[in-house]
Formats: structure tokens, C-alpha cells, sequence
């Protein structure tokens, strides 16, 4: 690897191995031909909204923009992947959070705790900070809301059935309420919380993966794994990537604090900005190497649980059936259909449904948990 310096800024040129040997402190620029150890799975917007830092499952930590470095989880031995980033107000420092429930601050973040070791009923989803950086909350895909610091617990859903697990959360501008968004696009607001309104019992053709709130909590916006976006209340859409063709699934929306418009990210750390949103860079286009190169059958049961855990479908089941249909095979090749890959799908089922790459075992995992959680387990003989 080469690193190409400058008086403002550290250019990898080539290929970009994510992991916290790249991010320290300083300004860091990454360069578009890059290579992920693991996908992209949150951002987080600095205080000026002039640049974000996003963050991998395995805790490395990129840095566009004004965003600063202030180390990573890369080379940290994690029990669990990192799900979420959250910046401190003055963009100082953040904190990730794991699905145990481990945190880990980094800058001026400080740690007021977490759920590291702790029995769990669901994993976390994600973290959001409270507005003075004194806190955060927690929040797991059954709904439960866990509060740390100066973060006020205002209720959960924790015990109540959900239609689709949790995916996200987002405070209110004072930090006396919150809404929490599930992956069919209903949203529950508490505290001071108002309710815009939601996707819930309404179609979306992917599941809802984040929710962030307008500057004068009158409003929030939804976005789907296909970069489709929905606004309620006064937050106002300027575009989306619904309908358009994407490399890889969105995982995150974030908007700059005082700016009408937002961004959205990408599993392979595209970004794409609207509105009054800057685009200060990313790693779009990314081969995640999880993804690629998860040839051991451990490394594809990783993948395929990961895939279950969050459309809320069970690992077991979704290994089961890849086991029956492929052997574990992400290059099965069935002539009779013909049908292909770990999940034996024909092409036309795939791509119906959202698939790119019908050899990429995340790709069919993906496609897979999708349908199974929509009840179309009738697809395969051996659900």
C-alpha cells in the first residue's frame, strides 16, 4: 500500500484496507479504488456538516470532509460487528456501538457505558447521541431502548410484537423524546416525540434502514435498503434513489445539521447527497472482501446469519435451507433451471426481487432473507 501525503490530507492510492491502520487523528481522504474487509453499516454527519465519517462491521472508520480521525475498532477484537457510529455535537470525537451492546468512544466521546456482556434478547441496531454529547441511547431490534449518561429512558418496545424488527432511531432536537422505525416503515414516537406519520401496513419494495429527524423535530425523513426516500411531517424530499440502479443495498440516511437535504450510504460506502448536502467523498464501488471471499463454510454461515438477523428471520433456518439447496455453495450451478448460486436462484426470481450479483453470496443472502421475511418461503423445496 501506498500512502501519498499532503499538508491537508492523506491520499491511499491504490487499494484501501479498512481496519484503523489508515484512520488516526487528522484529516483522511480515501481514494474511489478501494477494498472493504467488511460492508459499510452507518455514517455519522460532523457539527458543521461540511463531512462524515463513516463507519464498517468491523470498525474501521473513514473520514470525509472536515471529518477528523480519531482512531477505529479495526484492530480491535470484537465479539460482535459494529452496527452504528454517532458523532459528539462539536464533531470532536464518536462513539460505535457493536450488536452486544459494546461501545467504544474514540476523541472527545466519552464512555458512559454499555451493554457489552450483557443478555440480550435481540442484538442492537443502533446508537444515537443525545444532543449535549453527555449521552446516548441504545436501541435493539425488538424495540428495547437503552439509556446511558444524561440520556433519559422515555419508553421502548421491549415485550410488544413487532411486524419487522427495529432498524432505527433518531432523537429530538431538545433530547426528550425519540421515534424508532422498523424495517416495514413503521415509526413510534416517545417523549416529546411527535408522530408524522409511517410506512407501516403500507407496500415498500425494501425494508426501511434508518430514520433521521429534521433540525426543528417537525419532521423525519425514512429511507429503504433501495434508496428509496419518504418524508413526513416538514421534511422535504429532494430525491432519492428509488427506482435507480445501485452496486450495493443502502444501509443509512443522515442529514447536515442546518442544511435542507441529506445523505444516503451505501454498503460499499457510496454516498449520495440531496438537496443542500455536500458530497465530500466516498468509498463507493468498494469489493467488500466478506462478501467476495467467504469461501469456508463458517464464513458463508456468517454472512447468511448476518443477512437473517436483519430482516428478523431465523439464522438457523436461512443456513438450513442454503445447505440443502447448494451446500453451502456460492457457485452452484444447476442446468435444470438453470439455477444458481447459494440459494439456487433462476436469474429472473433474483433480479425481481432487488438482486445484483447473483454469485455474491451476501447478494443472495440479501434477496433471500427479503423474501422469507414477506413469507415467500414457498420458493424453495427445502424451506
Amino acid at each position: 500500500m501506498r500512502l501519498l501525503r499532503s499538508s491537508s490530507a492523506t491520499i491511499v492510492a491504490g487499494t484501501l484496507i479498512a481496519g484503523g491502520a489508515i484512520l488516526g487523528p487528522g484529516a483522511w481522504t480515501a481514494s474511489a479504488a478501494t477494498v472493504l474487509n467488511q460492508a459499510i453499516v452507518g455514517m455519522a454527519p460532523t457539527a458543521t456538516g461540511h463531512g462524515y465519517w463513516l463507519v464498517a462491521a468491523d470498525g474501521g472508520v473513514f473520514g470525509f470532509g472536515d471529518a477528523r480521525g480519531y482512531g477505529s475498532a479495526g484492530r480491535t477484537h470484537l465479539n460482535a460487528p459494529i452496527v452504528g457510529i454517532a458523532a459528539t455535537p462539536d464533531g470532536g470525537g464518536y462513539w460505535l456501538v457493536g450488536g452486544d451492546g459494546g461501545v467504544f468512544e474514540f476523541g472527545d466521546a466519552s464512555g458512559f457505558g454499555s451493554l457489552g456482556g450483557a443478555r440480550l434478547n435481540k442484538p442492537i441496531a443502533g446508537i444515537t447521541a443525545t444532543p449535549d454529547g453527555g449521552g446516548y441511547w441504545l436501541v435493539a431490534q425488538d424495540g428495547g431502548v437503552f439509556a446511558f449518561g444524561d440520556a433519559t429512558g422515555y419508553g421502548s418496545l421491549a415485550g410488544r410484537a413487532l411486524n419487522q424488527p427495529i432498524s432505527g432511531m433518531a432523537a429530538t432536537a431538545g433530547g426528550h423524546g425519540y421515534w424508532l422505525t422498523a424495517r416495514d416503515g413503521g415509526v413510534f414516537a416517545f417523549g416529546d416525540a411527535a408522530s408524522h406519520g409511517s410506512l407501516g401496513g403500507a407496500h415498500v419494495n425494501k425494508p426501511i434502514v434508518g430514520i433521521t429527524a429534521t433540525a426543528d423535530s417537525g419532521g423525519y425523513w425514512l429511507t429503504a435498503a433501495d434508496g428509496g426516500v419518504f418524508p413526513f411531517g416538514d421534511a422535504t424530499g429532494y430525491g432519492s434513489m428509488g427506482g435507480r440502479p445501485l452496486n450495493q443495498a443502502v444501509v443509512g440516511v443522515s442529514a447536515p445539521a442546518g442544511t435542507r437535504g441529506y445523505w444516503l450510504v451505501a454498503r460499499d460506502g457510496g454516498i449520495f447527497p440531496f438537496g443542500a448536502a455536500g458530497g465530500y467523498g466516498s468509498l463507493g464501488g468498494s469489493v467488500i472482501l466478506a462478501d467476495r471471499f467467504a469461501t469456508t463454510s463458517n464464513g458463508i454461515e456468517d454472512i447468511i446469519r448476518a443477512a437473517a438477523d436483519r430482516h428478523g428471520v431465523s439464522g438457523d433456518w436461512m443456513v438450513k435451507i442454503a445447505r440443502c439447496e447448494s451446500g453451502l455453495n456460492p457457485r452452484a450451478y444447476n442446468s435444470a433451471g438453470p439455477y444458481i448460486g447459494l440459494f439456487q436462484f433462476l436469474e429472473s426470481t433474483f433480479r425481481g426481487n432487488g438482486g445484483h450479483d447473483i454469485y455474491d453470496p451476501a447478494d443472495q443472502s440479501e434477496v433471500t432473507a427479503t423474501m422469507l421475511a414477506n413469507g415467500q418461503a414457498h420458493q424453495w423445496g427445502c424451506a
